[in-house]
């Protein structure tokens, strides 16, 4: 077995003592510190990759798209384009070291512009992001406590949770709380920190949905939706199948974020790149898997109309439909706390890695302490993340409603902007940067696979060819399909 190769046990039980590595763009007096072991990096990146698209997002394509044939076509597309993106990714950050204005400045100077555009991305995610995860804090504390209109054989929960989203206090609190607590983890650094809290939760969020995939699959009528999730219908198979796997790959493995760039820049250089990539995709793919086994299967299990209940996306399945399946469950209140605490997990990560990418530069350009730039980013969480939060209650009457006539709330529009228009675009530059304008030799010695033709031949093409048409492709349907003509 090659060294590259190295199962992913063998690889997680390396540890190594804490290290610090200089970056020239760091404050003055201060050192960067990165993550202090393999199994550190590993375990923040997937727990950035491991999200709310995870949750919310996969299941509801997976049922849209075919079941077993759009899971075949994303696992396809993970190991293909999703990992050779997130290779380029971390690549680019532990070459310069540096936050993702820094990095692509050194890298050619004449894109020191290209790094501020990629910074829009996660300036505009995470406030609402936060918002969203304030919604997620709301349920486990209703679960908790037992809240009428929430649970019960008959409680009506679409008209609890929008009664929930139009007040306009109770959102607000609960995305302050989500908020400060990515701000706390974020502000006492990487190793302290983000790593620290990384080895609590993941492995706690592995436990956790094990526990609820068992949980489920031990119901009557549960193993309908797990041969849907597995048996391929090739019959189902189209162009949009493979183009909504590719939009799935974004979310599930962070891409196009400045998350993997600015953790790169962390990863210590005796690591290897494809190794922890491998990893990551593993990890962040599992755990897709293992949230659809629990909500497909479950909604299967327990709803009168499995693919109505299936045909809901995002807040619509994780905050009515799937708490109305609880309620059918046994010990339907305890599981759905223990999901919502899941969910939690999941949606804490993938904030604390988008605030680490904004806080990387302002602390490397401005020359900030870690506390100010985090106090700046705070500011702007709660600005965006309250527009937002209130863009379904008093602001509700402020919305865009596009030729196709598709209608965007404030919290649309911010999610429509950042993944349907500006992640494409900063996805296709990457590889269009990283493969026409840079030194051709700097990544793959970085990467490791300058002496190895065959690896080499297939990045090239992968970042030159292959990873920009399919992005392209992203962009231009989601532009057609939601500004133009009605969505696919």
């Amino acid at each position: 077995m090659r060294e590259d190769d190295t199962s992913l046990i063998g690889d997680f039980a390396e540890e190594s003592p804490a290290a610090e590595e200089t970056s020239a763009g760091q404050a003055e007096g201060h050192k960067k510190r990165g993550f202090s072991s393999k199994i550190g990096f590993v375990l923040a990146a997937a727990g950035s990759a491991v999200g709310l698209g995870n949750l919310w997002r996969f299941p509801y394509l997976v049922a849209k798209y075919g079941g077993g044939i759009f899971l075949l076509c994303y696992i396809v597309l993970a190991i293909t384009v999703g990992f050779t993106l997130l290779v380029l990714e971390i690549a680019i950050g532990r070459r310069t070291g540096k936050g993702v204005i820094g990095a692509f400045a050194e890298l050619n100077k004449k894109f020191k512009w290209f790094g501020f555009l990629c910074l829009a991305v996660p300036i505009i995610i995470v406030p609402y992001y936060c918002v969203i995860g304030g919604w997620v804090t709301k349920y486990i504390w209703s679960f908790l406590v037992g809240s009428e209109g929430l649970l019960g054989a008959g409680a009506d929960t679409s008209t609890y949770f929008l009664s929930f989203i139009e007040n306009p206090w109770q959102p607000l609190i609960f995305f302050l709380i989500f908020a400060a607590a990515t701000i706390a983890v974020v502000v006492f650094g990487v190793q302290k920190g983000i790593e620290r809290i990384s080895k609590i939760l993941m492995p706690a969020l592995a436990v956790l949905a094990l526990f609820l995939m068992i949980y489920v699959l031990c119901q009557p009528g549960a193993f309908e939706g797990v041969k849907y999730l597995f048996i391929p219908d090739f019959s189902k198979f189209g162009y949009e199948t493979l183009l909504a796997a590719l939009g799935q790959l974004f979310y599930s493995m962070s891409l196009a974020m400045c998350i993997m760039i600015t953790y790169g820049s962390y990863m210590k250089k005796t690591a290897n790149i494809r190794t922890s990539a491998r990893q990551i995709s593993i990890c962040d793919t599992a755990f897709a898997i293992v949230a659809a086994m629990i909500i497909i299967p479950s909604i299967y299990a327990f709803s009168a109309d499995p693919e109505g209940a299936l045909s809901s996306s995002g807040p619509s399945l994780m905050f009515i439909q799937l708490p109305s399946v609880f309620n059918n469950l046994p010990g339907g209140r305890w599981i759905g706390m223990i999901f919502f605490i899941l969910v939690f997990f999941a949606a804490l990560t993938s904030s604390i890695s988008l605030v680490e990418a904004i806080v990387a530069v302002l602390r490397e350009n401005c020359k900030l302490k870690r506390w100010v730039a985090c106090a700046i980013v705070f500011g702007v969480i709660l600005v965006l993340g309250t527009l937002s939060s209130l863009g379904f209650g008093v602001l509700s009457g402020v919305s865009i409603t596009a030729p196709s006539g598709t209608s965007y709330s404030i919290l649309d529009m911010f999610d429509y902007l950042s993944n349907s228009i500006l992640m494409p675009i900063v996805a296709i530059l990457t590889c269009i940067i990283a493969g026409y304008f840079i030194d051709q030799k700097i990544l793959p010695e970085e990467i490791g696979i300058l002496n190895q033709r065959g690896r080499l031949r297939y990045f090239r093409i992968m970042i030159r060819y292959i990873a920009p048409v399919c992005m392209a492709a992203i962009l231009i349907t989601g532009i057609v399909f939601n500004l133009i003509l009605p969505p696919l």
